[in-house]
């Protein structure tokens, strides 16, 4: 690497170039924001771990209280870090790294922890050379330990004067223009059209039973273009993107990936020291390097924008959860207000980013991993702004899901208090909610929200525009499906929570689920009374987890377990709004009943495809020698043992959403000009009287023009007689709108009921049986069909 010079050190003070590290024509720019800062030294080193640096720079502090340099003789792949001083440890003549010259406490009045010793990585980094908690530093004869201040003595040295110049974190500079997605390519699928996939990278492909795609996927319709994925893609962001064709054959639309932001964990996952789901972020611009199969300096960055571009190929949107309300730097260390352990935004304006007491500890309130976001400094609020641009800008994504959205809409009292009240106030109309609204909007691009931390639950509160993960329908359709006969809050959730999301732009903003990653799987709800998380490897054990999951293991019946599971596809793929699957969800994967493997890097917590090819897909083996599935399920009754019908119901679901325009409205009726006025009608099994709290049977008309589905729903222990309306007339004996009155007849369409497995459960539209007169519906059974032509009948 040619030796890097300074240019144009005059004009830095004046220089306006945005904050971050970016290459241009005329050299290496870097801005890094450090307002109480009194001296920031910018370093360059020749490796990540176990050198010193190879040359050093004085950035020029802004009015704007960004430091700045430009360098020459630097291009993509380099290694940079910083030094900061601050009115707690001013800077001294003869200082040297390890030096305490200088030091008069370890943070200042305002709660900023200025330390030189602890070198820093750029916040804006687009890659970091490794994390807090790599494998790497044992090598060195240390542990992240030695990023601490403090008093605290480790080697007779106390933790401060430790220099991390030779262990910390390092920003690697990235070209920003080399395969970049073209946004132009991005499928731009209409929200309400949406079917969200929940899965982690490694989750997706992690699983060897990938390299046998294409076999075992052999005779599926639709699947015809899935490819193989070889050991050396297995986890990455490769993998992923080759995993395309199996999504969109499933029905699939958008792939909302688990977090990718550079996560504190190890490479080996030791105790400790993994995070599997990735919720500990480090740095917000950063690809997560062990999901690359090309972990070289910019591989990352390449890799998950051919990624991307490859869902974007196949039609496929790319969605990602991101963590804004906390950060991997933790907070303080043995309840000591001195000790921390910062390696980026902490070292360099605590007070700025981070959320702080009254006596200057950081807030562990609302997310309950020890630091907080204090996004009523302009400064966050720049720096979640920043990041998204990036990630939709550059990285091609093409929405987000906040992780703990309402931390973001938390302003502190006047000033902090030590019992932290004054931090739980939520605002509906807060900057940086509104200008994230208003960002999606101007740019296409879609931003959900998980509306609840641990200071209280605002779903439905969001400004318009936001899309929320919709609590209150995974309750409502968990508890109904078990029989508890919540039937006005059951049918409020299926119609798309009106009351909650009319104000906010249409039932596409709820999104629904009945799984997701933090909780059982679909499989595991109806197959597991309690959480099992306290078993050993692979499946567990784990800490956490709800314990209130409205589960029930449906009597140990595995029969009455996958009607139960089919009940659950029906109901999410009939309702108002948009429906989020968890990956696997399709082909009954489970946890074993762990329902919070957070940590659990395992191959029994990736998607096992031998589980499609399979009518027993619960007793196909683990991967791991040392673990092996519940076999909750048992048998499907298909003709085929090497055919999983749940799979097929999955699919053919999904598909049948897609090409019914009334399962996927934008507006409850005629509420949106040029609408269908699509309406989900709500009956008692007979058509009489009005269905009151308790009833566990209902019907569900949805009613449209040209199309009509009636939906029977026995949530009840004995048989159900329902009376459809005649055909060609409506619920209630008004004239029949689908074909016309007269003209329609009703076709059996999906029949969740054990003595259907033989047929998948499903029938192709227009080849099942003609239903007339009164339909018995079996115990825990849904019962959907279709208005059809009487010529069809």
């Amino acid at each position: 690497m040619p030796a890097p010079f300074a240019i144009d050190e005059s004009t830095w003070a004046e220089a306006t170039w945005p904050l971050g590290t970016h290459l241009t024509a005329e050299g290496l720019t870097v801005a890094v924001h450090a307002p109480a800062a009194t001296r920031v030294q910018l370093e360059v080193y020749p490796e990540a771990l176990g050198a010193g640096a190879q040359a050093v720079f004085l950035p020029s502090r802004g009015a704007d209280g960004a430091w700045r340099a430009r360098l020459g003789g630097l291009g993509a792949g380099a290694l940079l870090g910083f030094r900061v001083w601050g009115p707690n440890w001013p800077y001294e003549e003869g200082w040297v790294p390890g030096s305490e010259a200088g030091f008069i406490a370890d943070l200042d009045s305002e709660g900023n922890r200025f330390n030189p010793n602890k070198v820093l990585f750029d916040p804006y980094s687009r890659e970091v050379s490794h994390t807090v908690l790599t494998d790497r530093l044992a090598e060195l004869g240390v542990d992240d330990g030695v990023f601490g201040t403090g008093s605290d003595l480790v080697g007779g040295v106390p933790r401060r004067l430790i220099d991390t110049a030779p262990y910390a974190p390092k920003g690697v500079v990235v070209a920003e223009d080399d395969h970049v997605p073209a946004r132009a390519s991005a499928p731009r699928i209409p929200a309400e059209q949406a079917i969200i996939y929940e899965a982690g990278v490694r989750q997706l492909t992690g699983h060897p039973s990938v390299a046998r795609l294409s076999d075992l996927l052999a005779g599926e319709p639709g699947f015809e273009d899935v490819v193989d994925i070889p050991p050396l893609y297995q986890g990455t962001y490769k993998g992923a993107g080759m995993l395309a064709p199996y999504l969109k054959a499933a029905g699939v639309t958008t792939v909302e990936l688990l977090p990718v932001h550079e996560t504190n964990a190890s490479e080996s996952g030791r105790p400790g020291a993994t995070n599997a789901w990735g919720y500990m972020t480090l740095a917000f611009f950063a690809p997560n390097r062990r999901y690359a199969a090309d972990t070289s300096w910019g591989g990352p960055t390449r890799e998950f924008k051919e990624m991307v571009a490859a869902f974007h190929a196949a039609g496929l949107e790319v969605y990602l959860d991101v963590v804004y309300n906390h950060t991997a730097e933790g907070g303080n260390w043995n309840g000591d207000v001195a000790t921390t352990g910062f390696t980026s935004l902490g070292g360099f304006a605590t007070a700025e980013y981070y959320q702080m007491t009254g006596s200057k500890m950081l807030v562990d309130g609302a997310t309950g991993t020890s630091n907080q976001m204090s996004y009523s400094s302009p400064a966050a609020r720049q720096l979640v702004l920043d990041s998204l641009r990036y990630w939709f800008s550059q990285m091609g994504v093409d929405g987000f899901r906040f992780d703990l959205a309402t931390v973001l809409g938390r302003l502190p009292a006047q000033s902090a208090p030590d019992d932290w009240g004054g931090l739980k106030r939520f605002f509906n109309e807060h900057p940086l909610l509104t200008e994230i609204a208003a960002l999606a909007q101007a740019e296409g691009i879609e931003v959900i929200a998980e509306a609840w931390d641990l200071w209280g639950y605002e779903v439905g509160n969001f400004p318009r525009g936001w899309g929320e993960w919709n609590g209150r329908y995974r309750d409502a359709v968990r508890r109904f499906t078990k029989g508890d006969g919540n039937t006005g809050e059951f049918i409020d959730m299926v119609n798309g929570d009106y009351h909650h999301f009319e104000d906010n732009g249409g039932p596409q903003k709820s999104i629904n689920f009945v799984s997701a990653h933090d909780g059982f799987t679909m499989a595991d709800l109806v197959s597991y009374q309690t959480k099992v998380n306290d078993q050993p490897h692979p499946f567990g054990p784990s800490d956490g987890g709800s314990d209130d999951n409205m589960s029930w293991d449906s009597g140990g019946d595995q029969g009455l377990r996958r009607q139960r599971l089919r009940n659950l596809w029906v109901i999410l793929m009939v309702s108002r709004g948009v429906p989020m699957l968890v990956a696997g969800d399709e082909m009954g994967r489970t946890q074993n009943g762990n329902n919070n493997p957070w940590a659990l890097d395992t191959v029994a917590m990736r998607t096992n495809y031998d589980m499609v090819a399979t009518n027993a897909p619960q007793q196909v083996p683990v991967g791991d020698p040392g673990g092996a599935y519940h076999d909750n399920l048992g048998v499907f009754g298909s003709r085929d043992e090497r055919v999983n019908p749940l799979f097929r119901l999955a699919t053919f679901l999904m598909r049948l959403r897609h090409r019914h325009r009334a399962l996927h409205e934008a507006a409850w009726g005629d509420a949106l000009a040029g609408g269908t006025d699509v309406s989900y009608l709500f009956r008692t099994p007979s058509g009489q009287g009005v269905l009151g709290e308790g009833d566990r049977a209902l019907a569900i008309h949805v009613d449209a023009p040209g199309e009509g589905l009636w939906v029977m729903v026995n949530m009840a222990a004995e048989p159900v007689d329902f009376a459809p309306p005649p055909p060609g007339r409506g619920p209630t004996g008004d004239s029949g709108r689908d074909q016309g009155a007269g003209t329609t007849v009703w076709r059996r369409l999906v029949d969740t009921g054990v003595w259907a497995e033989p047929e998948g459960n499903f029938w192709p539209e227009g080849t099942g049986e003609v239903l007339s007169g009164t339909v018995t519906v079996g115990p825990w059974s849904v019962v959907v069909c279709q208005a059809v032509s009487a010529a069809q009948g």
